[in-house]
């Protein structure tokens, strides 16, 4: 999808995105959890591999539906996303990193997270 997000569109999704992204931090520490568990001890309260594969595809489940959305999803530990937009006529990235309140960062497309810079 090559859809371009305003500013005001992409924080208007930011309360969802931050919501979604609870969701995978819980998900992601129950693998870690539930991983090292059956590594050291053979087993975890958290379950086995039914459980590994539900939180799996429920990470899968919401990183979809923010690729369907246009949104892209750079990383999820941290989770990290980009909002594809244009601004001043320059092709960048609107910027969001697990943990930040607010959507206040951009990037150039072409020079990554090392580039951000506040909007």
């Amino acid at each position: 999808m090559n859809r371009l997000f305003t500013v005001d569109e992409a924080r208007a999704l930011l309360p969802e995105i931050i919501d979604d992204a609870g969701l995978v931090v819980a998900a992601r520490a129950d693998l870690a959890e539930i991983a090292h568990d059956r590594r050291t001890r053979g087993s975890s309260e958290l379950g086995g591999l039914p459980e590994i594969k539900a939180l799996e595809a429920r990470i899968e489940e919401i990183l979809g539906g923010w690729a369907e959305r246009g949104i892209e999803v750079k990383g999820v530990a941290p989770v990290l996303v980009d909002f594809p937009a244009m601004l001043d006529g320059v092709s960048v990235r609107l910027c969001w990193i697990e943990g930040e309140p607010e959507l206040a960062w951009y990037h150039r497309t072409d020079l990554g997270f090392a580039g951000r810079r506040p909007l």
